[in-house]
């Protein structure tokens, strides 16, 4: 049996045609980068804690900061693979990372149980804002993926920066 040919502009054709063009393929590439060093630069932070932690919270600290570490882990490639998908390179270099990210990497010292509680909700807050940042640019792209793992995000921030701030309430 005979194979088929593909026509030649076809077989060289790798151009991405998503319906969305790429001007808002690289602005929202872009802000998934930012957003991919956020939460990279987050999950370094509370791993960092979850191994330092000391003090009478010790327990429910390093098991709360596992928790969190491991839902920041998993988080990271579905922003970096949606970079991809948008034709783009995702940054992958602590250097990249510290270009891009909006947040301090994690202090040198450990802080105090409750510091590393504080830091660490500024951090959630920093990341919700860099997604939302960003979901505006995906709506009016009509990048519905991008959205919709933006909104996802929103919501694991907000309410990781909720729980925590409720860890330092009076």
């Amino acid at each position: 049996m005979p194979k088929k040919s593909v026509p030649a502009t076809a077989a060289r054709s790798s151009a991405i045609n998503i319906g969305i063009s790429a001007e808002d393929r690289q602005a929202i590439a872009d802000g998934l980068s930012r957003l991919l060093a956020d939460n990279y630069t987050l999950y370094l932070t509370t791993h960092n804690f979850h191994w330092n932690v000391t003090g009478p919270m010790f327990n429910s600290l390093h098991q709360m900061f596992m928790e969190q570490y491991t839902e920041l882990w998993n988080a990271a490639d579905p922003i970096a693979e949606r970079i991809r998908a948008l034709g783009h390179f995702a940054p992958g270099s602590y250097a990249q990372y510290g270009q891009l990210a909006s947040l301090d990497d994690a202090p040198t010292t450990p802080p105090a149980a409750l510091d590393m509680v504080r830091i660490l909700v500024n951090g959630h807050e920093a990341v919700a804002r860099t997604a939302r940042s960003l979901l505006s640019i995906a709506d009016e792209a009509q990048d519905e993926p991008t959205a919709d793992l933006l909104t996802q995000r929103l919501a694991v921030h907000e309410q990781t920066a909720w729980m925590l701030r409720s860890l330092l309430a009076e």
